[in-house]
């Protein structure tokens, strides 16, 4: 049984929850999105792969929506808006989205970026829907989920300062959701460098809100996953990474996403670290007996006091 259906069941896990974002690096295409799924299930055996869903007339101005993509190579399509309509999947195709993670059984979730895209998502019912960054002091939006939607909120709080985020905590307290909440500690660049990451926003978010949210996770837009590792020290339970089968495709997002071999060692190794992440069940382990009986020196002195 993968990790996502034992989260659907209530079971325990050995190791955080692991999302391959896979937002609009399918290129706009259902056959890459499909072998993306299947990569990151069979191959990597992550827990969840989650997509993105824009309403692009609501979203933008017809200003944004008429201007050049701010890297042209990186387009697909005339204007920005165009480029955005290419990359984006309509609600059917993210039924059939979710019945492929079923298929290779493994969690389906999306962001949504405004209220239309908001509703299409929740009607789908998925295990729990994001919100971004760039979308996390939308209160309809907030409003909205925490009231038509009965999943998981997750936030995460890149480019958000201490008293937005203290808003945000309590709009879904006074909701009476904030224990399906789930805030993600993130730095909203592509890539982050690692002095921009700042983990240790992990257990100030454990401190201020853990007590009355689900859980805290990470978000990562780096290179590598080693800075996982420490998260998942300090005490991230769900983890967050883009996901992509090729770095060198075109688009803004492939750069600072795993490729199917990088989600699979993320997986891998998150599970050793949680497996290592214990106090010592007595003072001397059973182990280590023999090797105290062979290697241990125990003079004839004893200790002051």
């Amino acid at each position: 049984m993968q990790p996502a259906a034992q989260l659907r069941e209530g079971l325990s896990l050995d190791r955080p929850l692991i999302v391959a974002e896979v937002g609009c690096n399918h290129k706009g295409d259902m056959a890459i999105a499909r072998e993306m799924i299947q990569s990151a299930a069979q191959f990597a055996n992550a827990d969840y792969v989650k997509f993105q869903k824009r309403c692009n007339v609501e979203l933008l101005t017809d200003e944004e929506y008429k201007a050049p993509h701010p890297n042209p190579d990186n387009s697909y399509g005339d204007n920005y808006g165009a480029h955005r309509e290419f990359l984006e999947f309509d609600v059917d195709q993210h039924r059939e989205l979710m019945a492929i993670c079923r298929e290779f059984d493994i969690g389906y979730s999306s962001s949504v970026w405004d209220m239309t895209s908001a509703a299409e998502i929740a009607s789908l019912k998925p295990d729990f829907i994001k919100v971004p960054s760039a979308c996390n002091l939308n209160i309809r939006l907030l409003e909205y989920l925490a009231q038509h939607y009965d999943g998981g909120i997750h936030v995460s709080l890149g480019m958000t300062t201490l008293e937005e985020q203290t808003s945000i905590a309590a709009l879904f307290r006074a909701l009476g959701v904030a224990e399906r909440v789930v805030f993600y500690s993130c730095t909203s660049g592509y890539p982050v460098p690692h002095d921009d990451i700042c983990l240790l926003e992990i257990p100030r978010l454990q401190q201020c809100y853990g007590d009355e949210i689900q859980a805290v996770g990470f978000s990562g837009h780096h290179l590598g996953i080693a800075v996982d590792m420490a998260a998942i020290a300090l005490g991230a339970t769900w983890v967050e990474r883009h996901f992509t089968l090729d770095r060198t495709w075109k688009g803004t997002d492939h750069a600072a996403s795993l490729e199917p071999d990088g989600l699979r060692r993320l997986v891998r190794d998150a599970a050793v670290v949680t497996k290592a992440l214990a106090l010592k069940s007595s003072p001397v382990l059973e182990i280590e007996s023999e090797q105290r009986g062979k290697l241990k020196r125990l003079p004839g002195v004893h200790f002051p006091g």
